[in-house]
């Protein structure tokens, strides 16, 4: 008997779940800087999924405070002030100006960034293997994306030889982003016409240029208040019968032609490790920043036969999503 009760706790404590270990008479709280509610989201639910699976449940051993900057850049600075007087455990970040406006912030507490283009040309960290200071998180669309992004356009619409980029001068990822269409610009053998979306407030300047320059497709750059422009975008394409293509899948469920990037659920599903890591002790510096692995291709049907588009079968077999 002594023998079996002793095997049945060693079974029990080792089968126990990873919210014993996660017990603390304190609760940790975070706070989670974005331009737009977290909740109710896809992102939210996956955040708090994995967050269990480590041990961590909402209400009972930590809490989320969603600070909100509307997509106001001028309103960002005060946003992650206030969460650096907070004194929250961790800072959710999601992209790069709320993580670099809580890296200006505060150099203690620790921040967690997703969704972020640049790491290291954006100036969040210096190294990807090993961050340091007190930001790690998820980002860098890796290199060759955006380029990639023009052949699957050009693949898209064979006659598309002037092709209209969407580009902020102020977004230091534009930098290697750019370049990076522009190298395959030169093997496409398509000419690229830069126009400049440097905030929300701009998108009518850039419409307006988009329709007297009349070019045959447009590339648009990653940054990220298209988030939340997305209709607009989509909108704008189908009057113009603009074939579009940009790195947010949801903007091809809106209207837009197509999309190639990683999907903000597949951060949020790996964000929890990081919190979890800090939570229990880590650095965030000692963590290293972690790139997207997968990349979709999505392509609105619907909107290729509004704008009198034919996608080539092979391509339409490549994609994950296809809208119709």
């Amino acid at each position: 008997m002594r023998r079996r009760d002793a095997l049945a706790f060693v079974l029990a404590t080792g089968a126990a779940p990873l919210a014993l270990r996660a017990q603390s008479t304190k609760v940790r709280r975070l706070a989670w800087i974005s331009g737009s509610p977290v909740a109710p989201s896809d992102v939210w639910n996956e955040f708090l999924a994995g967050m269990r699976r480590y041990g961590w449940d909402e209400g009972r051993n930590f809490t989320v405070e969603n600070l909100r900057y509307g997509g106001d850049s001028e309103r960002l600075a005060a946003t992650a002030a206030e969460a650096a007087r907070g004194k929250f455990d961790v800072i959710i970040a999601a992209g790069t100006p709320p993580a670099l406006a809580a890296k200006t912030a505060t150099s203690t507490i620790p921040i967690v960034f997703y969704f972020v283009g640049d790491p290291i040309g954006s100036g969040l960290v210096a190294n990807l293997a090993r961050p340091g200071g007190n930001v790690t998180g998820l980002g860098g669309f890796g290199a060759g994306v955006h380029g990639k992004m023009l052949e699957l356009l050009v693949e898209a619409v064979p006659r598309a030889k002037r092709i209209a980029v969407l580009v902020n001068p102020l977004f230091p990822a534009h930098t290697t982003f750019a370049a990076d269409a522009a190298a395959a610009a030169v093997r496409k053998k398509v000419a690229l016409g830069p126009i400049e979306l440097r905030s929300p407030a701009d998108l009518d300047n850039a419409i307006a240029a988009i329709v007297r320059q009349k070019p045959d497709a447009l590339l648009i750059l990653s940054q990220p208040f298209l988030f939340n422009l997305g209709p607009r975008m989509a909108s704008m394409a189908l009057r113009q019968r603009l074939p579009a293509i940009s790195p947010i899948e949801h903007v091809t469920q809106e209207g837009l032609l197509m999309s190639y990037g990683p999907r903000i659920v597949d951060d949020a599903r790996r964000m929890p490790y990081f919190v979890d890591r800090i939570l229990r002790g880590d650095l965030p510096g000692s963590l290293p920043v972690e790139q997207p692995t997968q990349f979709y291709l999505a392509v609105n049907q619907k909107t290729a036969k509004a704008i009198g588009v034919t996608i080539p079968p092979t391509l339409l077999q490549r994609a994950e999503v296809v809208v119709t």
